[in-house]
């Protein structure tokens, strides 16, 4: 138990989440360099033997979370995210599992769980996931009020952009996203449909400009929350430590009567 506990203070030193955080950008680095057939060929082992040390630091690192934390271990989300992704790098890399060693990459996203800043900022995306839910109801509600619109009264004209609900839906997200919708789509169905912009400008204005926002509002609002909470926690944690101090210089008084 006393062993248990050392393992656990010890990973709990910001020095090893420093030198974690270091192994991760460099295995990341890494990774890219093996794309390189040319750098491949110059220092293909060497790069393949630093991969495999990177492995064993992060597998190391696991197996030290688990003997200190035991069954407590997989009741964390994050440490089952650290698990799968060094998982990953142990499928085995025969046919028809090229795509998942792909995913060794995937080691890069460790900076999350390591990071507290960006780990703060997924924790509020995630929160944000039921609001953005019922946003993307409505968002999906528009498109397809839109598609069936576009269909019928520009599919004719315009069957590569607007032939079936499928094209009509992937055009009005480009539409949406201002790549290229006004010389490269509005413009030209406005040449064969003058009175077309009563259609295409309010649904930008809905789209783009509303919709998009409130989900950038609820994601931001998540992301405040949590961070207060983090605050709140701290205050908490910091207080107790003065209460404890001060109880302690209580006793010690005492003593001295």
């Amino acid at each position: 138990m006393h062993l248990r506990q050392q393992t656990a203070d010890f990973l709990a030193r910001p020095t090893v989440g420093r030198v974690i955080l270091a192994v991760i950008v460099f295995n990341a680095i890494i990774l890219g360099l093996e794309t390189s057939e040319v750098v491949m060929e110059k220092a293909g082992r060497l790069i393949l033997t630093l991969d495999s040390m990177c492995l064993a630091i992060f597998s190391a690192e696991i197996a030290a979370k688990l003997f200190a934390q035991g069954r407590q271990f997989f009741r964390k989300g994050w440490n089952l995210f650290d698990f799968f992704i060094v998982a990953v790098a142990f499928i085995p890399n025969g046919q028809g599992f090229s795509v998942l060693r792909a995913l060794r990459i995937l080691r890069v996203l460790r900076v999350i769980s390591v990071a507290p800043s960006l780990r703060r900022v997924v924790e509020g995306f995630v929160t944000a996931l039921p609001g953005m839910g019922s946003v993307f109801v409505l968002m999906g509600i528009i498109f397809y009020i839109g598609a069936v619109m576009t269909t019928k009264l520009f599919g004719a004209a315009f069957p590569e952009w607007f032939g079936t609900i499928g094209r009509s839906g992937y055009s009005l997200f480009q539409i949406m996203t201002l790549e290229s919708w006004s010389m490269g789509i509005v413009r030209p169905v406005m040449e064969v449909f003058p009175y077309a912009w009563v259609f295409f400008l309010p649904f930008i204005l809905v789209t783009t400009f509303a919709v998009v926002n409130l989900l950038v509002g609820l994601i931001v609002n998540s992301m405040q929350d949590a961070h207060h909470q983090e605050d709140i926690a701290a205050t908490d944690a910091h207080r107790d430590e003065v209460m404890a101090k001060l109880e302690a210089i209580e006793a010690r008084l005492k003593a001295l009567k």
